[in-house]
């Protein structure tokens, strides 16, 4: 990885020490974000029983922990409702599944209009609004990049992509080859070879709406994450915040490198430590630089963002990860963006850089 001066104002490096066991782990994620029940000495006065919920989704896995007045919902009857919506937000952005919506789009010809879902229209609207915020560091029609370079679906390839090879993908990739009429909820490209790829958004819209599917059933204290992304309401059955964790970015070992208190809010953490080939003493990684086509180079090993909406702290810290420590902070800190930023140092020790907003909350 390449080094770099860093000149980040008042924004202080702290160096963690904790290292305690994880009790989780995920089956695709980069970044695992570990999730604790227990909640130092709160009380509660009302007879309550905790729910727990697990399962596999989009090529992770899920858990949903509810906690309720006894009697009051069966955990029976919430993982149908959960595993119901989560079959139908598969059906829609899986790109895994020929027949599902994302796919084809991804099969139209250029300049052909095709009429988003509901469901579809509020991720892609999203996506291109954190594309254009984070000046396309975040970009779901990446995928073909991430392909060459050897990542995906495919076997990686015997060498490196060539400045041709590069070049000649990055003229379908950009999410500016994306029309998205907000009106009629109509989704155009103008080059054939644009495909849309939303595992980079699409964990944080399933938690979201899985936390409203909760909420409208009249359940107030519970915790969703699926895969690493987290979203919590009200309080846990000790009746104090949701206890998060963060795991320390590390290529093997599995340790937490902070806890954060949550309620009414949602996290997600991105990193490129657990994906990633050498070739020649370099280290690429699975996070590519859609503007420029290539694996990204700089020392940041993770971002964890905390907003009240999953699906958007989901995109924004894939796009904060690709931009780096040195544009990815001063954005936080400039848009309010409740952002830790995990840096390997010269030493191989972890630092962190906080935004104002998480140093003062979290």
């Amino acid at each position: 990885m390449c080094k770099r001066e860093r000149n980040l104002g008042d924004e202080h490096p702290r160096h963690s020490t904790a290292f305690t066991k994880m009790i989780c782990s995920p089956i695709h994620l980069i970044v695992t974000t570990i999730l604790f029940l227990s909640a130092g000495c709160g009380t509660r006065n009302d007879v309550v029983t905790l729910l727990k919920i697990e399962g596999e989704t989009m090529g992770t896995r899920y858990v949903v922990k509810i906690v309720a007045q006894a009697g009051k919902e069966t955990a029976t009857d919430v993982r149908h409702q959960v595993e119901t919506l989560l079959e139908a937000v598969n059906t829609t952005m899986s790109n895994y599944r020929t027949d599902s919506e994302i796919s084809r789009f991804n099969r139209l010809q250029s300049q052909v209009p095709f009429p988003l879902s509901d469901e579809m229209f509020v991720v892609i609207r999203e996506a291109l609004a954190v594309s254009k915020f984070t000046n396309g560091a975040f970009d779901v029609t990446v995928s073909p990049l991430v392909r060459l370079w050897g990542f995906g679906l495919k076997a990686r390839p015997q060498y490196l992509p060539n400045d041709e090879a590069i070049e000649r993908v990055s003229n379908h990739v950009g999410f500016g080859h994306l029309r998205l009429d907000e009106s009629s909820q109509i989704l155009t490209k103008n080059v054939n070879k644009v495909e849309c790829d939303l595992s980079g958004i699409a964990k944080g819209y399933a938690v979201d709406q899985v936390a409203e599917l909760l909420k409208a059933s009249g359940l107030h204290d519970f915790m969703v994450e699926i895969g690493g992304e987290v979203r919590t309401s009200g309080f846990n059955e000790e009746g104090v915040k949701w206890r998060i964790a963060i795991e320390r970015p590390h290529p093997i070992s599995r340790s937490i490198q902070r806890i954060v208190h949550l309620s009414q809010q949602s996290m997600a953490t991105s990193g490129d430590y657990r994906n990633f080939y050498e070739v020649g003493g370099k280290t690429y990684s699975h996070m590519i630089d859609p503007r420029d086509g290539r694996p990204v180079e700089h020392e940041l090993a993770s971002v964890s963002v905390i907003s009240k909406s999953c699906m958007r702290a989901d995109a924004l810290a894939s796009g904060l990860l690709v931009l780096g420590l040195e544009a990815g902070l001063p954005l936080a800190r400039k848009k309010g963006i409740a952002a830790l930023f995990l840096v390997h140092d010269d030493d191989g020790n972890i630092v962190e850089y906080a935004s104002p907003v998480f140093k003062a909350n979290f």
